[in-house]
């Protein structure tokens, strides 16, 4: 069973439950993903709009030689698409752009505001160009589209020009050459040793001529296209920053991701326990019974039998059953008849109470004899659960009367009327401070209830507000201790466990309740009347017992006998009473005694039933 215990225990660790953390934290964590997504609603509202509109240019080779591709270029063709990427953003593109734009800022600022991209395995630029303004963004991308392909134009035309003047230059030199050999040859004789040298350097001059003046037709005739727009831009319809959705998504996550770490941080300062699982982990003390939320602990009556809040505590009286060893050779429920447990709360409330009652319940049921003996003042008017109420008995005389010696133990011992087996001594008209619970009436009431009944559960004050629970413990054979989630802290259960335990009583475990509801309307009204009553019979409690009447006699109070009924019609005299003391020589049926005493407000029946008047 404790093995069962423990390892629960390790796979419901918050080390893995992040899922149930946030579920129990859920309205920190959802503060925060909202305070995330109006950070990012504020955050797009304070950020400035930037639209992009994008031009495609193809880029054709110019035919002229000057096309030529790098190592390191991304193209095979003759065009090195880096290095025009880099002519796009430079700054004499700039200066055109800026031309056709008629702009104010200067080359370098508006060449910062365009990125060119370069498709893999395509001819293409794609030049885009930022704006606050959509149509200045249009106007940017194909401004430099146009700038550069003018540019790479007149670069070309440019290019083509040096190189037909270079081949102009050296075909006149060439014809000059020739023009001064055919002179030569035509002055010498047909014989002329020298004449075969001239014949040979016309003819080199002839040829170089020939191959000069057709590259020269060649440049000539060459059309320069530096290339073309293939899609212009377009007017954006909307800007690309801030992006709405993303930031929104940012904001949620990140406000996600603080609220689980405020939620983890939150459940590791924590002290209150907040699930079953906190108490063997946190304080090791092991949970012998967990009512779940969704049963809601009655503070009127106890669970039904047969219902879910009843089998709990019919398993729990089991589980009190099997964790005192019994004798060898002898039944468990044999070796607890006799015998007390004690049931403390670890703070103020009500879940001793319930706790007490319901298995005091749950013991009657089994057909033994049980008594619940209530030692535990109510912490308010409101925030308890009264045992009067859930057991249907008087509120005096109790305990606290009993050990002040006011009324026997037989008296305050009352039958709950809905249980048969169940015998309720309240905790009574006085308070149960001035070492009531700590004297030797409590032990010798105590004893004297082991010989009545088999099994008595005694509710205990909370061990966070005195120290009587210690002491009701060490006269005990078994303590429990009772703790109320989300109000019990762990060193308050702590603490608890470890007086029981320093008392030498062995310390069964804890009932572990959800949050008791509080009682409002008409029941905190009823629950202060029935409290005054009971206030008010507590007073009358504490008056001075009656004496014998033999020793003192009691003040009597003469009267006159009555006077005769005046006849019809006419007139009746009052006589005024005369008092005087009692006389042994006055017959006594000339005088009326009236003796004051003591009168209980509340009378009990025969069954234990409440017949207060």
């Amino acid at each position: 069973m404790d093995a069962n215990r423990q390892l629960s225990a390790e796979i419901d660790s918050p080390g893995v439950d992040l899922l149930g953390m946030a579920r129990r934290h859920w309205w920190l964590v959802l503060l925060l993903v909202g305070a995330g997504l109006l950070g990012a609603v504020q955050f797009t509202g304070m950020q400035t709009k930037v639209y992009e509109s994008a031009t495609s240019v193809l880029v054709s080779p110019l035919g002229n030689g000057q096309d030529a591709n790098s190592t390191s270029g991304r193209t095979k063709g003759d065009i090195n698409l880096d290095n025009e990427a880099q002519l796009v953003t430079s700054t004499t593109v700039a200066a055109g752009a800026r031309e056709l734009m008629r702009a104010a800022e200067t080359p370098d600022e508006l060449a910062r505001k365009v990125r060119v991209e370069v498709p893999p395995n395509t001819t293409f630029l794609v030049i885009t160009y930022s704006s606050s303004d959509a149509r200045v963004a249009q106007a940017g991308s194909h401004a430099f589209a146009e700038a550069y392909l003018r540019n790479r134009e007149e670069s070309a035309k440019t290019e083509v020009a040096g190189r037909i003047a270079i081949l102009q230059d050296k075909l006149n030199q060439l014809n000059a050459n020739l023009l001064q050999i055919n002179n030569r040859l035509a002055n010498l004789r047909p014989t002329d040793p020298n004449r075969p040298n001239l014949e040979s350097q016309r003819t080199t001059a002839t040829s170089q001529i020939n191959t000069l003046a057709g590259q020269l037709n060649q440049l000539l005739t060459t059309t320069v296209n530096a290339g073309k727009i293939t899609r212009d831009a377009e007017l954006p319809s909307r800007p690309v920053k801030p992006n709405r959705l993303l930031n929104l998504a940012s904001g949620a996550m990140l406000g996600l991701l603080l609220g689980v770490g405020a939620a983890l941080l939150r459940e590791r300062l924590d002290q209150r326990v907040r699930r079953p699982s906190d108490l063997p982990r946190r304080v090791d003390v092991t949970v012998l019974a967990a009512v779940p939320g969704r049963v809601k602990p009655r503070l009127d009556d106890v669970f039904a039998p047969f219902g879910a809040g009843g089998r709990i505590f019919n398993r729990l009286r089991n589980e009190v059953l099997a964790s005192i060893p019994a004798p060898m050779g002898a039944d468990a429920r044999v070796a607890l008849a006799g015998q007390v447990v004690v049931v403390a709360g670890a703070s103020r409330g009500a879940a001793s109470t319930v706790v007490a009652a319901n298995l005091a319940a749950a013991f009657a049921r089994t057909g033994a004899e049980t008594v619940l003996v209530c030692a535990h003042l109510p912490d308010s008017l409101v925030d308890t659960a009264s045992v009067n109420k859930m057991l249907g008995v008087r509120s005096v005389p109790g305990l606290s009367d009993v050990l002040a010696g006011r009324f026997s133990l037989s008296s305050a011992t009352q039958r709950a009327p809905r249980h048969p087996n169940l015998s309720v001594v309240t905790t009574g008209g006085t308070a149960s401070a001035g070492g009531l619970l700590q004297s030797q009436a409590l032990r010798d009431t105590l004893a004297t209830l082991r010989e009545r009944a088999a099994y008595v559960v005694v509710e205990a004050p909370s061990t966070s507000t005195s120290a009587d629970a210690q002491s009701l413990a060490s006269l005990a054979d078994a303590a429990i201790v009772a703790v109320e989630l989300r109000r019990t802290r762990n060193t308050e259960v702590a603490d608890a466990a470890d007086q029981l335990r320093r008392v030498g009583t062995p310390l069964l475990g804890a009932v572990v309740l959800p949050r008791l509801a509080v009682t409002r309307g008409g029941e905190e009204r009823d629950a202060q009347e029935v409290t005054v009553a009971d206030d008010m019979t507590a007073v009358l409690e504490k008056l001075p017992p009656k004496e014998p009447e033999e020793p003192v006699a009691p003040k009597r109070i003469r009267t006159a006998p009555a006077a005769p009924a005046a006849p019809a019609g006419g007139t009746a005299t009052a006589t005024a009473p005369k008092v005087t003391q009692a006389s042994p020589s006055v017959p006594k049926r000339q005088t009326r005694t009236i003796s004051v005493t003591r009168v209980n407000a509340d009378t009990a029946g025969e069954n234990g039933a409440d017949k207060r008047r």
